[in-house]
């Protein structure tokens, strides 16, 4: 092929396609800053209605994805391609895909009941599928959840809907649940009010419900107590780790022991 016959097939292409080319091109950014600035406008106004967070994310996500596929439906129509015909293909790709990615279907599911439903929300303290978490964004397939030693944990929204969801922030109140144990030698009463006078005076323990003691357990060497506070999810770890530490210091000056295992050396005379 000569370079005449090469020149007149591009010159060709180009009456025939070129402005159907350039029009897509200009549709597609044309297309794009529309959708971005409609995102936008979305996003404020659900801001605006007070929608849950979690809801304005998913939402938008879904939106943002139909939106682009039907710029892009509508850029193949431009450029000639028949859009009843890749309707067809589309949708049997769609369920040959659907067939292969049967998972991420259940996640898709899975993240429009966890919108519906609400079982969580982003900034909750929940326990899930053997992780423990803030939750930090709900996506169309995945929800992410940040640990308390600040690690990153995505978890499918198929198996967190199907699983059981414990959620630590729904209710507001946390009970922090602790078992000491003291000598049998301790004075009931007078454990009880220094075990209780510890709770009282920390200013994380809320007064209501109020913080309660109890015998739970005459065990082989000690006397446990139930020691029960209560706080807000944001301040459990800070409840329980700084009762167990006053608890300690508490008894110690009040006498009480808290009893330990002992070891017993004996010796036979040769």
């Amino acid at each position: 092929m000569d370079f005449d016959s090469i020149f007149a097939s591009i010159t060709t292409f180009l009456a025939t396609y070129g402005f159907s080319i350039i029009g897509a091109i200009v549709i597609w950014i044309v297309g794009s800053w529309v959708i971005k600035k409609l995102m936008k406008t979305v996003a404020g106004v659900m801001a605006k209605k007070d929608y849950d967070e979690s809801l304005q994310k998913f939402l938008t996500n879904l939106i943002g994805w139909a939106l682009k596929i039907i710029l892009i439906i509508t850029i193949l129509g431009i450029l000639g391609i028949p859009t009843a015909s890749f309707a067809a293909i589309l949708a049997a790709a769609g369920l040959a895909i659907g067939l292969a990615l049967q998972g991420s279907l259940a996640n898709f599911a899975g993240g429009v009941l966890l919108m519906i439903f609400k079982p969580i929300k982003i900034g909750d303290l929940i326990e899930a599928q053997g992780e423990i978490g803030v939750v930090k964004e709900i996506q169309i397939f995945t929800t992410k959840i940040i640990t308390p030693d600040n690690k990153l944990v995505i978890i499918p929204n198929g198996t967190l809907s199907n699983g059981n969801i414990v959620n630590f922030t729904e209710e507001g109140q946390l009970r922090v649940d602790l078992t000491i144990g003291v000598s049998y030698d301790a004075d009931i009463k007078q454990t009880k009010e220094v075990l209780l006078s510890v709770l009282t005076s920390n200013d994380k323990v809320l007064s209501d419900p109020a913080p309660s003691v109890n015998v739970s357990e005459l065990a082989d060497s000690s006397v446990n107590f139930a020691v029960r506070p209560w706080c807000t999810p944001a301040n459990y770890w800070d409840v329980y780790f700084g009762t167990m530490e006053n608890v300690k210091l508490a008894l110690d000056k009040a006498g009480i022991e808290i009893p330990y295992p002992h070891a017993v050396e004996i010796q036979k005379k040769g």
